[in-house]
């Protein structure tokens, strides 16, 4: 600033003074100059303007002075980061809730900053749950900071999730905050009791046995169950809804065991059937029913006779009637083809030895000479070789006597020898005779 006084020597001589508690000093740069400087940090979030007042005085008697006035705006930089209320938040939501449902909402201060830089907007932060991306379950509103499902939850599969939402600001470099959010699943009655025994079997029944000298509070069978519901949602209770003597058995509320009433007597009916409903103790309730076959003897057989499931053995002996008849058409097919096989096979064999039959009646007969003939003449001892077929009908064996000495000759069809010939010709000669098959 530039200050001007027309006085000379010490009336003209000028100092000058600014308000006490403010972050500025004057400093004279020239006789008729002065500077204002920054002697502290400046922060526009505790004083955003400054009015300052100089006033400067000169050395005369009496002192004359005159005053002006500054006004300085100080400018705004992202220096503050958004702020959560808290920095971990609790919510809870009701399973099997429709998809879109709000949760709550988390909150940020306001931006200390000016304008943009105190602008806030909320970021969900990418993380997992049960291998999922947190997105796929809740999702954050960027401006009012509103947590909505985004799917229905089921508290059997999942209880609680964390995740994190972020409040940034719109500056440059943005600034941010973090916090930590909660979501426990509640429990909805929406799942029966389930009985793991007695086992409910469509195959067979299966009978709990009583022997009939049981006492008072014998345990006849223990009926279990459990829900995969939590709370009272858990909680069963076990009645009697059916049974054939009421007064013969009980089934305890939280126990589910079921015992006698009385002394079981010979009067007591082998067969026993009881229905015990199985409750839970939600709103609304849901129950199970199961059916337990009790048989009151003292051996094995009767209680065979008693409890056989005529449904089910009529439909094992349909299966087993199909089953047979099947497995008896396949030996039937199989036995005929094989019968037919074997007769084609006869045949065609038959048919073979006929032609082969009649093909060797025609062929000569080529004649053997013994290799001891030497002049012509025979010896008393002949080697004859008879071939035929293993189907000949023939029992004789047919030859005639030689023409000469020096000449054998045998033919097959000029007769038959007679029985007093060979007893003749025996005497001179000795026959060998070697069969030979011929296939």
């Amino acid at each position: 600033m530039k200050i001007d006084d027309t006085d000379s020597g010490v009336n003209g001589q000028i100092y000058c003074i600014i308000d006490d508690n403010i972050p500025f000093a004057l400093i004279s740069s020239s006789s008729n100059f002065i500077s204002l400087r920054i002697e502290q940090q400046l922060d526009r979030e505790r004083d955003a303007e400054y009015n300052i007042s100089v006033t400067c005085s000169d050395q005369g008697v009496p002192a004359l002075s005159s005053s002006a006035s500054l006004s300085l705006q100080i400018s705004d930089v992202n220096d503050n980061a958004p702020v959560f209320e808290k920095s971990h938040y609790e919510a809870c939501v009701v399973e099997n809730n429709t998809p879109g449902l709000s949760i709550f909402t988390v909150k940020a201060t306001s931006d200390a900053d000016w304008n943009q830089n105190a602008r806030v907007s909320y970021i969900l932060e990418d993380s997992t749950v049960n291998g999922v991306s947190v997105s796929s379950y809740v999702s954050v509103h960027p401006d009012s900071g509103l947590i909505t499902a985004v799917r229905s939850f089921d508290y059997e599969q999942l209880k609680d999730f964390h995740f994190r939402v972020k409040a940034q600001d719109g500056g440059s470099p943005p600034l941010s905050s973090n916090a930590t959010v909660k979501i426990t699943i509640q429990d909805q009655n929406d799942n029966a009791p389930q009985v793991l025994y007695p086992v409910q079997t469509g195959a067979s029944v299966v009978a709990e046995i009583v022997p009939r000298a049981a006492d008072v509070g014998y345990l006849v069978t223990k009926v279990v169950a459990v829900d995969v519901d939590s709370g009272q949602n858990a909680w069963l209770s076990y009645k009697i809804h059916k049974v054939t003597d009421r007064a013969l058995f009980e089934v305890g509320l939280q126990n589910g065991e079921i015992r006698t009433v009385r002394q079981v007597t010979d009067k007591d009916a082998v067969k026993q059937k009881l229905t015990v409903v199985v409750e839970d103790n939600g709103q609304p309730s849901r129950s199970a029913v199961v059916s337990i076959n009790i048989a009151v003897a003292d051996s094995f057989p009767e209680v065979l006779s008693e409890f056989t499931d005529f449904t089910h053995e009529n439909q094992y002996n349909d299966s087993l009637t199909f089953y047979l008849i099947l497995a008896l058409t396949v030996v039937s097919l199989l036995f005929i083809v094989a019968i037919t096989l074997i007769i084609s096979v006869k045949i065609y064999r038959w048919r073979q030895n006929k032609l082969f039959y009649k093909s060797g009646a025609n062929l000569p007969v080529i004649p053997y000479y013994p290799p001891v003939y030497t002049d012509g003449t025979l010896q008393h001892v002949y080697n004859y070789e008879m071939c035929g077929t293993t189907d000949s009908r023939m029992s004789d064996m047919k030859f005639i006597r030689p023409y000469s000495q020096n000449t054998l000759v045998s033919q097959s069809r000029l007769g038959t020898v007679q029985r007093e010939k060979k007893e003749q010709e025996v005497d001179d000669l000795t026959l060998e005779v070697r069969p030979c098959l011929m296939f």
